[in-house]
């Protein structure tokens, strides 16, 4: 498990990675009680030295890639709570962007290099997890997040019934997205508003993935990564 330290003093990012964190650690813990969890973190995972798989040299995300591919080959990657690195959050939002626009390059990379695992009828539990949990964030959610908007304003353009629940869900949206501008000023501005935060951070991760997938199309096949300041 991975964990944020994060001080009163520090930036509006270690909230937005903190929580993210928080959050994909409760999902690692179900999918592991449920059969598997999809991934591991690369501060701190173990495997079987027998297991261990040569990746190609350009993988973005050998982690991820290499604890996948022992799950495909159908063993359990287990996730063990007791077991946490500790670091501070990224010193700012253009840093988080850095290491944001990389993960969703390489989990988009990923996806096309375990393309066995999409298939539920041969993996059962594991496609529905990985599919769920990885594919639908780094495919599907953004373009989806993104047309909300104007495919609901074009249902309420057209009077389609029931007209007021397209509405309603219109504003919600309309509220969402001004919350989420208000968080992104606030967190320009070095002001920490959890609330607020939270819809930045959101439309934050998923526009980083349209740059992840324009980082993909010009990536040359050098997997180091550049590494992002943290706070101390």
């Amino acid at each position: 498990e991975k964990r944020i330290a994060v001080k009163e003093m520090d930036t509006a990012s270690s909230g937005g990675e903190g929580a993210y964190w928080k959050y994909e650690s409760l999902l690692k813990e179900l999918d592991s009680r449920l059969n598997s969890a999809v991934g591991a973190a690369g501060e701190l995972f173990a495997i079987r030295t027998r297991l261990f798989r040569e990746l190609p040299e350009d993988t973005l995300l050998d982690d991820f890639v290499l604890s996948l591919q022992i799950a495909h080959e159908g063993h359990r990657i287990h996730y063990c709570k007791e077991a946490y690195a500790l670091e501070t959050a990224s010193l700012n939002m253009q840093e988080e962007e850095k290491r944001k626009v990389r993960i969703a390059a390489g989990g988009l990379q990923s996806v096309g290099r375990l393309l066995s695992l999409l298939n539920p009828f041969r993996h059962g539990w594991l496609s529905f997890q990985y599919i769920s949990h990885r594919v639908l964030r780094w495919t599907v959610t953004p373009v989806a997040l993104f047309l909300l908007l104007p495919l609901n304003g074009s249902l309420i353009l057209l009077q389609t019934e029931p007209v007021w629940l397209y509405q309603i869900l219109g504003l919600l949206q309309l509220l969402f997205y001004l919350s989420a501008l208000v968080g992104s000023y606030l967190a320009h501005h070095a002001i920490r508003n959890k609330i607020l935060f939270i819809p930045y951070y959101f439309l934050f991760m998923n526009l980083n993935v349209f740059k992840g997938a324009a980082y993909l199309s010009r990536f040359e096949g050098n997997a180091a990564w550049e590494k992002a300041r943290r706070n101390k």
